[in-house]
């Protein structure tokens, strides 16, 4: 398992930091942030232990994301091989004499790869433009509590209103049939249900359970404790009143 909505600098190093915890993009493993874990005889953070989570279950991050398979990478068998020969810093002679190849070979497969990157990045920026022409905001909303602000954000107004159209099965009153587990996704629901909320009002928890249970029984908690990690809302350190964080 590899997490397709993962960005780049997720994908390097293996692992994302969402709603305070470090959670491993090929398993999900998720390690809480604040906590101590103990890894042999050494006790560490949460970035150190999803680190040697990665490096101990999954080989290390290089090894797990060529795991994914051409799906993932969209490398041959041949070229993940090479590659693999090239991240261990094997000399091209070495590499020429394992594979049966002559060592020009060698040398135009590393060219071969460094092109492919090259044109990867290229296709990724054509990418973010073709979807910003699409229809989505130059500015992305950001709400005032937000408390990661990344590419999740970038959703335009007909994104958001699929989006909606497809988790809520009624908007007036709001009822939410399910809840995505996806970022982008995820963002635009808690927002239309954060609008449910006055700003400047104080809510008691009772209030908000109430408010939360309409719109989707069947785990009203869930979404109080998403609102609160993701920023939507606040709360006193004792839970006894909640409101719009602003």
């Amino acid at each position: 398992m590899i997490d397709f909505d993962a960005t780049l600098e997720e994908l390097s190093r293996g692992y994302s930091l969402r709603n305070g915890a470090c959670i491993c993009l090929f398993c999900g493993e998720e390690y809480l942030c604040g906590d101590i874990y103990t890894f042999g005889d050494r006790l560490v953070d949460a970035p150190t232990a999803a680190r040697l989570h990665i490096g101990q279950e999954h080989g290390g991050v290089f090894e797990a994301l060529l795991a994914g398979g051409k799906k993932c990478t969209g490398l041959t068998e041949g070229q993940s091989g090479i590659l693999s020969l090239f991240y261990r810093g094997e000399p091209d002679r070495a590499i020429a004499a394992q594979l049966g190849i002559s060592e020009a070979t060698v040398r135009f497969q590393r060219f071969h790869l460094r092109e492919k990157a090259r044109q990867a990045r290229t296709f990724l920026a054509l990418f973010t433009l073709l979807e910003a022409r699409a229809g989505q905001p130059d500015e992305p909303k950001i709400h005032k509590g937000a408390t990661m602000v990344d590419e999740r954000y970038m959703v335009g107004d007909d994104e958001a209103k699929k989006i909606a159209d497809t988790f809520f099965s009624s908007l007036e009153p709001l009822r939410l049939k399910s809840l995505s587990s996806k970022e982008k996704k995820k963002l635009v629901i808690l927002r239309v249900i954060a609008g449910q909320f006055t700003p400047g009002r104080r809510y008691t928890e009772k209030e908000v359970n109430a408010i939360l249970r309409d719109i989707f029984e069947e785990d009203h908690v869930t979404l109080r404790r998403y609102l609160i990690e993701y920023g939507f809302l606040d709360r006193t350190a004792d839970c006894a009143e909640y409101w719009v964080k602003e």
